[in-house]
């Protein structure tokens, strides 16, 4: 894991210029070449936070063969998808990078698999990342809805209750296992959600990192 990588996303997710759209969506496109960057902003009002709590699962599509997933989230991905859908789509766009914090994660994964389920040519070019992100899939997961969120990231801080819900006793799952940071922070688990905590936990995962290179780097 490249701490360094990750921090950078957290942070430029946080102060990405964001526009605001129907249902609370907000998001904020950077193109460089052919790789584009999304990143879609945590909860920033009233109609997010109502989204938020719509947690009964809901079909993804109207067809026999389907997954469950967060309705309020769903909500708010159908509502955002048609200001992107020129984005997603443009065959000139050869890469992509999605990042989420909080709510913002929850759109992050769905764009995720939207992309690759609509450009699977893109399998490997996707990368995704979604800071103190929900659980957003309800029930079973298909094995090819499992393979194209394969290369999503779910960075959790040790502790943060929001990584917790829905619970899982309401059927909610990660589709992928949680990258645990922040171990050693003594804080709760509301503060552990917040940015202050999760830029800290990145701060102490990059000293890590950058110890152990030291060790290997002397060791041969």
């Amino acid at each position: 894991m490249d701490a360094a990588k990750i921090k950078q996303a957290f942070e430029a997710c946080l102060r990405a210029p964001y526009r605001h759209y129907e249902e609370g969506a907000s998001f904020a496109v950077k193109r460089e070449n052919n790789c584009v960057t999304v990143y879609f902003e945590k909860s920033n009002g009233l109609t997010d936070w109502r989204n938020n709590f719509r947690f009964s699962a809901k079909p993804y599509h109207n067809m026999p063969k389907t997954w469950y997933c967060h309705r309020g989230f769903l909500r708010v991905f159908r509502a955002m998808l048609p200001h992107l859908l020129s984005v997603f789509s443009d065959e000139s766009v050869t890469s992509f990078v999605l990042v989420g914090y909080s709510h913002g994660a929850a759109l992050a994964l769905l764009s995720h698999e939207y992309i690759l389920f609509h450009r699977p040519a893109l399998a490997g070019r996707v990368e995704g990342y979604g800071f103190g992100c929900p659980r957003v899939i309800s029930g079973y997961v298909p094995p090819d809805l499992r393979a194209r969120l394969a290369g999503f990231h779910i960075i959790r801080c040790a502790g943060d209750l929001v990584t917790h819900l829905p619970p899982r006793l309401f059927g909610y799952c990660h589709p992928v296992k949680p990258i645990v940071i922040g171990e050693t922070l003594a804080v709760s688990a509301i503060d552990a959600h917040r940015p202050e905590s999760y830029q800290l936990a990145l701060d102490l995962l990059l000293a890590k990192e950058r110890r152990e290179k030291q060790v290997t780097k002397t060791s041969g």
